[in-house]
């Protein structure tokens, strides 16, 4: 089964979750070969998400979003099999700001792009520490 938003009960549990600090989002993204936006346009899933980023760069940055770690996939070690297209992970100083940015018309507009390109995608919400010396710590 793809997914390619959340819910309202995963969107409300994670706002219920409000502790202070910053919010890491972990995104891993498998693209269409083409966009779907429903009105034939012949556009890849790569373009698509392109524009996505484009359009919605000034609202991610504007709410003190950035990205602290981006990646290329090269193969699966452990899990199943998949491929994904993008994967990084962005950082939001608060919950508040990463709803607002849900909230914003712009970003609204920008997911429309989004939704056309992405065939599937896990968005993992993550509280980020200190590096330990070890994988246990």
């Amino acid at each position: 089964m793809p997914y390619t938003s959340f819910d309202k009960a995963g969107y409300d549990a994670f706002r219920n979750n409000s502790r202070s600090g910053p919010v890491q989002m972990l995104n891993l993204v498998k693209l269409r070969a083409k966009a779907d936006y429903g009105d034939g346009r012949d556009v890849s899933g790569k373009e698509a998400y392109a524009a996505y980023g484009a359009a919605s760069a000034p609202v991610f940055h504007r709410l003190g979003g950035r990205i602290v770690w981006r990646g290329r996939m090269e193969q699966m070690l452990i899990g199943p099999d998949k491929d994904w297209d993008i994967c990084f992970i962005a950082e939001y100083p608060s919950v508040e700001a990463f709803a607002g940015m849900h909230k914003d018309p712009e970003y609204r507009r920008a997911v429309e792009h989004r939704q056309a390109a992405v065939e599937d995608s896990r968005l993992i919400r993550m509280e980020p520490l200190d590096v330990g010396g070890n994988f246990g710590e």
